[in-house]
Parts: C-alpha cells; sequence; structure tokens
C-alpha cells in the first residue's frame, strides 16, 4: 500500500471513529419563544456538566452535537422546570419535537430507544398525576349536601388504584429493561417531593435488582456508583436500624468534638451545644432514606426546641450548592449545619466511625450519647420520655461530669 493510501485509510478510520461517537439531535418546538436557548447537559451524581446550548430560531428549531463513548444520561433543558432526561448512545441521530412549555412530553422522538423509553414512562407518570389532581379538584368541589366521609372513601380507593397501577407499571419498566440506565432514571421518580413511585421500604428488592444489574454492566459510571453506594446504604439502614456506631465500649461515651464551618462561613462546635439536648445528625442531600427522614425531624425540633431541644446537622454534600439547596427545600434552617462539604472524605467520617447514612446520635446536656440512630417515631418516643424526666422538667443544669 503506497503512503498516501495509507493516509487515506487512517484519515477515514479516524473519521469513522469520531462520527460513531457524535451524537446529533435536531428538533423543533410548538410556539417557541423568541430569543431563548435549549441546552443539553450531563448528568452527573450530584450535578450537571453544560455540553452544549444553542438558540432556537424564530419558528423553533435547533441542533446541537455531543461525544459520548458509552450510554451516558443527558439533560435536555430549556430552564431547570422545564427539561426531558434523555438516555444517549454513541452514534445517535435524534428528531425531537414538542411544545415549547413541556419538552419533558414529546410528541415526537425517533433515533434514540432510551429516550423514547423514559418519554414513554414520563407519559405514564404524568397521566397518573393528572388523575390524582383531578380527584382532589372533585373533593375541593365537593357541594355541601355531599356526605363527607362518603365521598372521602371514594376518592381516596380511586387514588390508592391509581398509585397501585403507576407502581406496578414503574416495577414491569424495570423488569423489562433492568440492563438499560432508562431503569435508574425511572427508581428515581417521584410523586411528589420525597415520596418515591417505589418505596425504599416497600420495595428495596428493586433497587437491589436496579443496583445488581447496572454495577456490573457499568461499574465506573458516576450515577451507576452514587446508586450502589446508595444501595448498601439502605440494606444496611433497614437491617439493622437500631445499631448504635459507637456501641459496645461499654461506660459513658461523650460525642466527640465537631468544628466545622456553616452555610455562611462562621464555625460552630458541637460543644458550644451543651446544655441542650442535642441530635447529631449526620446526612446528605444526595441520600433519599436522609431525605425522606428529614420531615420527621422538623416534627421533633418544632415540638421539643422549646424544651431545650437542638439539631447540630453535619453534611456529607460534595458541593456548598447541592449542600444549601437541600437545607432549603427540606425546610432545615431552624437549626445548625455544618459540613467541610468532602463527600465520605469528610473528616467526621473516621471519627464516628460512618459507614452509611442517615446515623445519628442523641446526646444529653453533657454530650454524652444516650442513643443512636433514632429515626420517625422512635425519636419522638425518647425524646417525650426523656423531656418527661424530673431534671429535664425542672430545667436543672447538669454538673460537668466530662
Amino acid at each position: 500500500m503506497s503512503r498516501n493510501l495509507w493516509l487515506i485509510f487512517l484519515t477515514s478510520i479516524f473519521l469513522m471513529f469520531c462520527r460513531n461517537n457524535n451524537v446529533e439531535i435536531s428538533g423543533i418546538f410548538e410556539s417557541p419563544v423568541a430569543g431563548k436557548y435549549i441546552s443539553v447537559d450531563e448528568l452527573k451524581s450530584d450535578r450537571l456538566v453544560s455540553v452544549d446550548s444553542v438558540m432556537l430560531t424564530e419558528d423553533g428549531k435547533f441542533e446541537l452535537n455531543i461525544k459520548i463513548k458509552q450510554p451516558s444520561l443527558y439533560l435536555l433543558k430549556i430552564n431547570k422546570n422545564n427539561s426531558f432526561i434523555m438516555l444517549l448512545e454513541p452514534g445517535e441521530k435524534i428528531k425531537f419535537k414538542s411544545h415549547y412549555d413541556s419538552i419533558n412530553y414529546p410528541s415526537l422522538l425517533t433515533g434514540s430507544p432510551g429516550s423514547s423509553l423514559l418519554a414513554e414512562y414520563n407519559k405514564n407518570l404524568h397521566a397518573t398525576l393528572n388523575k390524582i389532581k383531578a380527584l382532589n379538584d372533585i373533593y375541593m368541589r365537593n357541594p355541601k349536601n355531599q356526605p363527607i366521609p362518603e365521598l372521602t372513601d371514594s376518592l381516596d380507593n380511586l387514588s390508592h388504584e391509581y398509585l397501585s397501577r403507576i407502581n406496578n407499571y414503574t416495577k414491569k419498566f424495570i423488569d423489562d429493561n433492568i440492563n438499560s440506565l432508562a431503569a435508574l432514571v425511572v427508581i428515581y421518580q417521584q410523586l411528589a417531593p420525597t415520596v418515591y413511585v417505589l418505596d425504599y421500604e416497600k420495595d428495596l428488592d428493586y433497587y437491589k435488582k436496579v443496583d445488581s444489574s447496572l454495577y456490573s454492566r457499568y461499574p465506573g459510571y458516576e450515577p451507576v456508583i452514587t446508586f450502589h453506594r446508595q444501595v448498601g446504604e439502605l440494606i444496611q439502614m433497614m437491617g439493622d436500624s437500631n445499631k448504635g456506631l459507637l456501641s459496645g465500649e461499654g461506660g459513658i461515651i461523650t460525642a466527640p468534638e465537631i468544628s466545622l464551618p456553616t452555610p455562611g462561613g462562621d464555625t460552630i462546635r458541637l460543644s458550644s451545644t451543651r446544655g441542650s439536648v442535642v441530635l447529631l445528625d449526620f446526612w446528605a442531600s444526595w441520600c433519599i432514606p436522609c431525605r425522606k427522614e428529614n420531615p420527621n425531624l422538623v416534627k421533633a425540633y418544632n415540638m421539643f426546641s422549646d424544651k431545650g431541644f437542638q439539631i447540630y446537622q453535619v453534611s456529607l454534600d460534595k458541593t456548598h450548592e447541592a449542600w444549601l439547596k437541600g437545607i432549603t427545600d427540606d425546610n432545615l434552617e431552624k437549626w445548625i449545619h455544618v459540613s467541610d462539604v468532602k463527600y465520605w472524605n469528610s473528616v467526621v467520617v473516621p471519627l464516628y466511625k460512618i459507614e452509611s447514612i442517615p446515623a445519628n446520635f442523641l446526646l444529653d446536656r453533657n454530650g454524652h450519647v444516650i442513643a443512636s440512630n433514632l429515626r420517625g417515631e422512635s425519636l419522638i418516643s425518647t425524646l417525650e420520655k426523656l423531656f418527661n424526666t424530673p431534671e429535664y422538667v425542672s430545667g436543672v443544669k447538669p454538673g460537668n461530669n466530662q
């Protein structure tokens, strides 16, 4: 083979390689807004990475191009409230069409089987949510002469039926697509903030199933790695939810000192809370069971804060932004928050021998550990008993027993 022919051969191989790793997305929006941009971001476990963006033409058309090496999840986005998760694979040429205000429900999507699966699931979930909303509207329009108990029972039965259907549909979707990253997207779907279609307590087997399949196929993919860790935490929490992480040493255990910055940059020491009963809680915004437990913390704080109860919450978040958003979204602003924002490399992990989150320790007024991993009603009942003891009812200041 001559040198020129060899160069042509190498060039064609190189171009073919580049072309096979290219993904083209061309689309059109109905009723577009002039001057607006459409973008595509790569989905990481706790953040979005901008890949490409383009201004829409006057008639709503756009073209986007990205390069990928393996099946991956991306977000096609107008803004944070108007987006669509896509499962893209190298070499795909995608045609997309939707109304400008609702790109999560495309009227046309070809060239990407994974994305089409997600669009179909979105359609079914959206239909269920609309049915439940319609039931609520009926209840709110209830005429005064309608027997409330009878109406409520009827609406509740229908609501449970709709929820059961979407739960079964989601399980079948996962079973049918267990080797696809689409299953990872679907298992995170919510009916309302922190209310998941598949409840991790009742449907843990499906979390295990998705983890087992995807972790063996995509062991280096960041969202899969994060999900693998979360499932491990769920299994441990469900298997031994009352195990004390510092148990087994006997005698009085004083909580080790923590000195970390608040969201505002100030440093608050754990020891500064002495004199209060303190729940030392370890969490993160990316942790599903943590977010589900947060409403219980809000309830406990509202019930007992005026009796001398405080919460000192330590985050294992990766970014300051995700940490702050989690605090705001879950209405946790009333108590103390600290973090070094180092994920599992946080200084508190080896200090408290943390293997999974959520994890917590209830501390008495001297900073001694008196209970651990209290959740839900267990936390409420423990605090009720504690604040009904003579010492805590009378408000007597404890002596320094350290």
